[in-house]
């Protein structure tokens, strides 16, 4: 399965732009540093893993955006 295919997150997005939301990333990062610190993993390792997981995810939503 590829994910690019089966992604819809994408869908109701209104513009380019709609797939990146800062404040929104931002939630996430926050949430997953506290989440790392009760379980007594890196915060700085797990920061920057799901920052890049999501930079991968918003690539590909912006992808299947444009193809709209």
């Amino acid at each position: 399965m590829k994910m690019d295919e089966n992604c819809s997150s994408g869908v109701f997005k209104v513009n380019d732009a709609d797939v990146w939301a800062e404040k929104r990333v931002e939630k996430v990062i926050e949430k997953v540093r506290r989440k790392a610190e009760l379980y007594g993993a890196d915060l700085d390792l797990v920061e920057m893993l799901y920052r890049d997981m999501i930079a991968r995810f918003i690539q590909i939503e912006q992808k299947k955006f444009r193809e709209k």
